[in-house]
């Protein structure tokens, strides 16, 4: 049966952490800390129904306060890089922390990522939900403002994964929050994801430049290894980025209209037959293939995560959007209410392999 538990999972800042397990009626699990409000495991059948952790990871809440690449993080205020590390609101230039290079990543040094959340268990007739509370004080990493945030984790009976941000301020700021899970669907430890397949409802990506950041320029994906509108194997056109790239880490302009609940993509592991949909709000999408990894980071049971381990799928705004007036505005005003919503729903197909 759909059930929540609670465990004392260290100390982090100061504070008590805990660890929540969040069960549906078909036994899949997801454990979210609130430190970070990072989901640390998400165990899904299989078309045999047998289960996996599909989330990298690790055991302990200790690996989690070192440096780590966001692995399942909640990241914000502002999600993704922001040039220079500065932005123009009404007027006023704001200066943030420069945490990659002269440029400002996922909210600086100490982001949402590194925050303890006010925890909050619920249960009800569709599934079980964690919801998690932070105020982030005006001028936190430099952002104007009081933000006031709330990110409901729901576990339904259906094997939905969904997380909804909810934030509110007062005074003029921006805002773009961020799940930051790595997946392999074929299991944490299991190899790389290259032989999964991606499709990827966009048409479009932004183009960028030096350190990541939007050039300004949309283009079309058709022609290009960032062509993921029908299936396709990502390890296939990962070559042709070439060594200075080395592996897909493009925010795309996802179809549809932003606001609505809509698809943005869907990963099939051919070995599992584990399926992930993936539906948002958001405008954008970015997708990494976690090239970057290098094997010095020990995961859960030891594994240690190498290249292409895991890939994340960021629903998002665009990067460096308070720099950009032409990409949708993540401007958020005294009275108005950011929302974004993501589902990843979770099925299974005859194994390919």
């Amino acid at each position: 049966m759909a059930k929540i538990d609670r465990e004392a999972f260290g100390e982090a800042n100061g504070e008590p952490v805990e660890l929540f397990s969040l069960t549906n009626d078909g036994g899949m699990i997801a454990r979210i800390t609130n430190y970070g409000g990072i989901l640390t495991e998400l165990h899904v059948p299989d078309n045999e129904g047998k289960t996996a952790d599909v989330v990298l990871g690790f055991d302990s809440l200790e690996p989690y306060l070192a440096r780590h690449p966001y692995f399942g993080a909640i990241v914000g205020r502002f999600a993704n890089r922001i040039a220079d590390g500065s932005f123009t609101l009404d007027g006023e230039v704001y200066k943030l922390d420069r945490n990659e290079g002269k440029n400002h990543l996922h909210g600086g040094r100490k982001g949402f990522d590194k925050a303890v959340w006010s925890a909050e268990p619920v249960e009800d007739a569709e599934g079980v939900s964690l919801r998690l509370s932070l105020l982030s004080p005006d001028g936190d990493e430099g952002y104007p403002g009081d933000l006031q945030v709330t990110a409901t984790y729901a576990l339904s009976n259906d094997n939905g994964l969904g997380l909804k941000f909810v934030a509110t301020t007062n005074r003029p700021t921006v805002v773009n929050l961020v799940n930051h899970s790595y997946w392999n669907l074929g299991g944490h430890g299991s190899g790389n994801i290259l032989e999964h397949w991606l499709r990827i409802d966009a048409e479009r990506f932004t183009v960028t430049g030096r350190g990541d950041i939007p050039t300004g320029e949309i283009k079309p994906v058709l022609r290009t290894p960032y062509d993921f509108t029908v299936d396709k194997r990502i390890g296939r056109d990962a070559e042709r980025l070439g060594e200075e790239v080395g592996g897909f880490d493009m925010n795309f302009v996802v179809n549809g209209e932003a606001g609505t609940l809509r698809p943005a993509a869907i990963l099939r592991d051919p070995r599992s037959g584990r399926v992930m949909e993936v539906h948002t709000t958001a405008p954008g999408m970015q997708f990494y293939s976690g090239f970057k990894l290098n094997r010095s980071l020990f995961g859960k049971g030891g594994v240690p995560y190498g290249p292409g381990a895991g890939l994340c799928l960021e629903t998002q705004h665009f990067p460096d959007s308070p720099n950009r007036p032409d990409f949708p505005s993540t401007v958020l005003r005294p009275g108005e209410t950011y929302f974004h919503e993501t589902l990843y729903r979770f099925s299974s197909h005859p194994a390919m392999l």
